[in-house]
């Protein structure tokens, strides 16, 4: 185990480089052309998480639930491997959303005190699926859930829950907290505090598998639930 010292140290690198990289996020929703700010973001997500985990070596890209399968790793990609970890990771994740999908739309019906739905399908809907899943959810869950859950984890071993399989300690809430802070300073709006709840959903996620593949397709599958219930019903 590492000297307490040590532990400290690598808790206050995560914390700062998050806050480096929401700083830098929220400064790109702002300055980017309203076309380019999703990728912008999407970018420098990424970019972090590379410098962070990704260009060191397959070890350390495993132990931050960043393999994908394989994807991300420097060995000969296993057609088997990946297929079998995109299974499991989808029946997790189609798992959990059958059982969050009800509740949520039956809170969304009864915060906006409505029942009239019209919905039709966007001509754009690969597009926005393909958004969700590339754009908005892989960033978000490689650094939040990768890169900083992970580290913070390991810095703050204590005080450890085993909830449904999965082991979430401090360094989870701690994610997830920044996580909704950085969704407000990039659209001030108190409601947006609320995505910390199912920040704790892909916390669990992560840690369950010991990967973000569920987490990422549970991200998408509920950023595409809330936009479909806001173009769905009539809001009073």
């Amino acid at each position: 185990m590492r000297a307490p010292g040590s532990l400290r140290e690598a808790a206050t690198r995560a914390l700062a480089v998050a806050a480096l990289t929401t700083a830098l996020v929220t400064a790109l929703s702002y300055l980017a052309p309203d076309a380019y700010a999703n990728s912008a973001v999407a970018a420098a997500f990424l970019g972090a998480t590379w410098l962070l985990v990704l260009h060191r070596d397959d070890d350390a890209i495993r132990a931050h639930g960043l393999a994908l399968g394989g994807l991300f790793e420097s060995g000969e990609l296993s057609w088997n491997r990946l297929a079998k970890d995109a299974c499991r990771s989808a029946a997790l994740a189609l798992g959990l959303f059958a059982v969050v999908c009800p509740i949520f739309v039956f809170g969304y019906r009864a915060y906006w005190r409505t029942t009239t739905f019209s919905f039709e399908l966007p001509q754009d809907y690969v597009d926005r699926i393909a958004g969700q899943l590339l754009v908005v959810a892989l960033p978000e869950e490689a650094f939040f859930r990768g890169y900083l859950q992970t580290e913070l984890e390991r810095a703050w071993p204590r005080y450890k829950l085993r909830i449904l399989g999965a082991e979430l300690g401090v360094g989870c809430l701690v994610a997830s907290a920044i996580f909704a802070v950085g969704h407000v300073l990039t659209v001030p709006h108190p409601a947006r505090l609320a995505v910390f709840f199912p920040a704790l959903l892909f916390a669990w996620l992560r840690a369950r598998t010991g990967g973000i593949g569920a987490a990422l397709l549970f991200h998408a599958l509920c950023n595409l639930l809330s936009s479909t219930l806001a173009l769905g019903y009539t809001q009073p």
